[in-house]
């Protein structure tokens, strides 16, 4: 797909500097740029590369001034923010290679499933009983969604991805390749001889509003009630939140992140990859948890925590400096030790 200088500075409100005519077909780091590439310079940083670059289109700041001379072949389009103007283009571009409606080959639709308005349902999808789907949803092939499971308008569901009965799915959401929503909890109890019973996950899962849920991500449905992800939330891949989490608004994981079952995350909380939340203890708003990290306890007030178990970040780096001067003061103890010795000996 192509476009041209000129319909992109109208797409972002820009102000053209060199050839409004020249077309761009695709996308590229200002230091990697190519002829018909799109690029965009906001950081100082990387300003050198604007002199060299191969890129037939940049989008820079307003006040960006060059301090030598451009190559002849760059146009450049001006804005009051290069970095939230490139942001929207990638929209755009997104917007663009969005699936048409359509139902393909072997897709299965119960006949008792609600259908909105533009569905995209990919190959060998399964669409189960009583299953209610919005308008201008897309559902990748290979995707199963189970009995009354509902779906908010403009979601996109990758292929291979399991919805199990009863969850809800709210507006906006994006599910990739892979993730299974609504699998039991790990609920068990062991008898008098250690033998384990299985206790019924009756509960759902609810997953709010533009919540984006990373690739081989697992959310557990409830024992009883629902394990809830609250409008905004961002999971990494292979991320694993157990059954009857409650994770607050506009709070993000990286990859690899455990929450154990019945934890309550805070809203806008931060957790760095491979962290681990213990369960039944609430994390105050606000609060940030380095990778790595293992959380046992609640946190009260929003604070930085490091280490297993956290702690405040610079009581961590206090402990670690004295934990590498560990073995010069071994050292120094075996030293006094043997002085000690040497001086009982003499007396």
């Amino acid at each position: 797909m192509e476009f041209s200088a000129e319909q992109i500075a109208g797409i972002i409100q820009g102000e053209i500097v060199g050839n409004a005519t020249v077309v761009v077909n695709g996308l590229a780091k200002i230091e990697e740029g190519s002829e018909g590439k799109l690029s965009f310079l906001s950081n100082p940083k990387y300003e050198e590369y604007i002199y060299t670059t191969g890129s037939s289109v940049c989008i820079v700041n307003h006040s960006f001034v060059p301090a030598k001379e451009l190559p002849s072949t760059l146009t450049l389009i001006k804005v009051e923010n290069a970095y939230a103007c490139f942001a929207k283009l990638l929209e755009f571009y997104d917007q663009m290679k969005r699936k048409q409606p359509k139902i393909e080959a072997n897709a299965y639709i119960a006949e008792t499933a609600s259908i909105g308005k533009d569905l995209y349902l990919g190959a060998n999808a399964y669409i189960s009983e009583g299953v209610v789907i919005g308008d201008n949803v897309v559902i990748y092939p290979n995707s199963f969604i189970g009995d009354n499971v509902k779906i908010g308008n403009n979601t996109i569901i990758y292929p291979n991805v399991s919805i199990y009965s009863d969850c809800q799915i709210g507006n906006n959401c994006v599910i990739h390749a892979g993730a299974v929503i609504g699998a039991d909890g790990f609920g068990f109890s062991p008898d008098e001889n250690g033998v384990f019973s299985k206790v019924p996950q009756i509960g759902i899962v609810i997953i709010e509003d533009n919540v984006d849920v990373g690739a081989n991500a697992t959310i557990d449905r409830a024992t009883m009630g629902a394990t809830i992800i609250r409008k905004g939330a961002k999971i990494d891949n292979l991320c694993q939140i157990a059954h009857n989490v409650e994770i607050g608004e506009n709070s993000a994981m990286a990859a690899q992140v455990g929450i154990a079952g019945s934890a309550k995350i805070g809203k806008r909380v931060l957790i760095g990859g491979q962290a681990g939340i213990s369960g039944h203890i609430t994390i105050a708003d606000g609060t940030m948890i380095v990778a790595q990290s293992g959380i046992p306890n609640s946190v009260k007030k929003p604070e930085t925590l490091m280490g297993a178990p956290g702690i405040p970040i610079e009581d961590f780096k206090k402990s670690y400096f004295g934990f590498r001067k560990l073995p010069f003061i071994l050292n120094k103890i075996q030293e006094l030790e043997k002085k000690i010795k040497e001086l009982t000996k003499a007396d």
